[in-house]
Parts: C-alpha cells; structure tokens; sequence
C-alpha cells in the first residue's frame, strides 16, 4: 500500500496531547474506565424498525428530531446563503470557481466549486467532505490532492461529468485560527468546541450546519441537477456524509470511506482517543447508537467502505450497524440501498479498490433519473 493512500496517527497523537482529557473518557491507567461508566449509565436503547413503512416513517421523524436536539440550539440557517464569488478560473475541461459565504454564526465559510464544461444539460452535483487527521491546515484543499486518496478527488469526478463542491470546515484551511481565542491547530478546535458547549449546541451540529448551507447553494446553481445531489469522504469527511445524508433528503447517494462504527463498540475497544473533540455529541448514547443515524438514510444509496485494521471503526460495531439498519432498506423498498464492505488487512486508508467502488457507485447512482 502505498504511503500517500495510509493515514499516519501521528497527528493524531498530537491532536491528542494538545487537547488533554477532553478527547477521550478512558482515565489514564484505567483503560477500562469507559466501559464500567457506560455500563453505570444503563443500557443504550435498541433501534426498533417497525415493519410497516408508514410506522417507520414516523419513527425516522422522532429519530431526526431527537438527533436535532442533541445537536443543540443550532441558529436557524439563511433561507439563501449569501455567496460571494471570488475568482472563476478556466481549467480546460472544467471552470473553478472560489467562493465564500455568510454563515449567519459569526463566520465566513469559503469553498470552491468545479463545473463540468460542455455538458448536455444539467449535471449532478456532489459535496466533497475533507477529513480531519490533524491536518488543519489543509481543508478544501484536499480535492486537489493525492496525499489520502489514490487520485485527486476534484478533477477525478469533474470528469465523470459531476459538478464538485467543497468548504473549509469549522477550524481547517483558511479557517484555521478560528477558535474562540483566535488559536490555530488542535488548540483552537478545542476552544471553539467549548465556547459552543456554552452556546447551548456542539461544534459537530456547527460543521453540520456549514454542509447543509454549502448543500444549499449547490443546489440552488443552475447548472446543477438538485435531484441528483451526492456526497463523499475519508474519516472525519466520511462521518460528515452519513451525518448529512440522516438529517437531509436532498442527498441522493453517498459514500462513506474509513469511519463507520458504533459508539458502543469504540468505547469497549478504548477507542474514543482515535476521534478528535468534534465527533462527540452530548446525550447521543442516552437515546440510541450509531445504527439510527445511519438507518434515517433509508431508501438512499449509501455505500460504506472500511478496513478491518482500522482502530477508529472497530469492525463488531460495523457488522452490527448492518444487522440492525438492514430492515430500514427492506422496509422502505430498496434492500439494496445500504452496502457496507469490510476490507481486509487495511487500516485508516482510502486503497485504489476502494476508490474503484467510490467512482461506480456515484456513476450508478447520480447518472440515472430519478
């Protein structure tokens, strides 16, 4: 496996060592700490998929709004965002377009978008999640890079005829430094994730917040087909897609790469020092697991990829995410809809294969009508 395709832990560690207990609930020298507090807090709530499609429906609806409010007192979002185009640049096959805009929360968001040139109509657009790896000073950049991904994200879709649309999340690339006491790095993810807490919501309902807004003004181009809306990452970007697909229908298909588990399972393999401050939401446990969030997808094309050496996404937590979200698809008519692979002898990577199985699934599943 090549070394640009394999996410080293270091930053990770570093992550880790700037941000203190914050991260992870296993004391130090008492590795099983979190699950004798998990246990101490009673059982976490199965998932109950009803088999009628209508008293389904109605448990998705309960399900989102209990995720909404975990998410916290989220400020509503602009009815339209208020975009700013920077520069739009020829790049032969394709125009590039940097933008920003206005997040109605104190920031500005800036993003970059690629559009097809001498399509036949409109073109399906997809939403780019970048990971997080410590790297905060990359980003959006990641679309034009092949340090996690076996080619460059961008310019690869572009030219399968998608339109391709990333943001710079909460604290990375130009919004490095954007914690609450003006620190960059881990630092400042950690104050920005406090001063949210005291704001009465988490800074993962925040990054949530920024997607659906850049989600709203890719559907609102007029190049774009807002019927055949997709979305993709790698780690922190992978957790971000299945987020955002629960909580928006508009997203047609997804694919999901290296970050998939339940949070029971990371907290009985002492693996919460695997993820950064963001991937936590406060009650989450109090109500259901991973398998709900991932269950509201259903009917939509979801596709899930990951290795079973990689410590952030214990596999029985994978296996059992399957088992249980399996009659959400059945129920609502496409069993075929959900599809989770389980790579062997791969870590924290994006392999070729899997990039393979990325590229068709979007082909499949964004070039057909509705």
């Amino acid at each position: 496996m090549a070394l640009a395709w394999s996410m080293t832990r270091r930053p990770f560690l570093a992550l880790l060592a700037a941000m203190g207990n914050v991260v992870s609930i296993v004391a130090a020298g008492d590795p099983g700490a979190g699950s004798r507090w998990l246990a101490a807090a009673g059982p976490v709530p199965a998932l109950d998929i009803p088999a009628d499609r209508a008293a389904w429906e109605a448990r998705r609806a309960g399900i989102r709004a209990t995720l909404r409010g975990c998410l916290g007192h989220l400020p509503p979002r602009p009815a339209v965002p208020a975009v700013r185009t920077l520069s739009r640049e020829d790049r032969g096959t394709h125009w590039e377009e940097r933008f920003q805009f206005d997040n109605g929360a104190g920031s500005m968001v800036p993003g970059v978008l690629l559009l097809p040139k001498n399509a036949a109509g409109k073109v399906p657009g997809i939403l780019y999640c970048h990971w997080h790896g410590g790297e905060y000073g990359r980003g959006k950049s990641e679309l034009f890079e092949t340090n996690h991904t076996p080619a460059e994200p961008g310019p690869a879709l572009v030219a399968r005829g998608h339109a391709v649309l990333a943001i710079d999340a909460f604290c990375f690339g130009e919004r490095n430094g954007e914690g609450a006491d003006g620190e960059t790095g881990a630092t400042g993810e950690a104050s920005a994730a406090k001063l949210q807490l005291w704001l009465g919501r988490s800074l993962w309902g925040m990054i949530l917040r920024d997607d659906q807004m850049a989600l709203d003004y890719l559907c609102s181009r007029p190049e774009i087909d807002a019927s055949r809306i997709g979305v993709t990452g790698i780690s922190m970007g992978a957790t971000r897609s299945w987020w955002l697909m629960a909580m928006d229908d508009r997203v047609r298909a997804g694919v999901a790469v290296a970050c998939l588990t339940r949070y029971q399972d990371l907290v009985a393999s002492n693996g919460l020092r695997h993820h950064g401050i963001y991937y936590f939401v406060p009650g989450l446990l109090r109500h259901f697991d991973t398998e709900a969030i991932v269950a509201c997808v259903a009917p939509r094309a979801l596709l899930c990829l990951n290795g079973d050496r990689d410590s952030g996404s214990p596999v029985s937590g994978i296996r059992e995410i399957e088992r249980r979200v399996a009659p959400a698809w059945s129920v609502t008519g496409r069993p075929d809809g959900f599809r989770s692979e389980v790579f062997a002898g791969v870590g924290h990577q994006y392999t070729p294969e899997m990039w393979r199985r990325m590229l068709e699934w979007f082909d499949a599943e964004l070039r057909r009508g509705p």
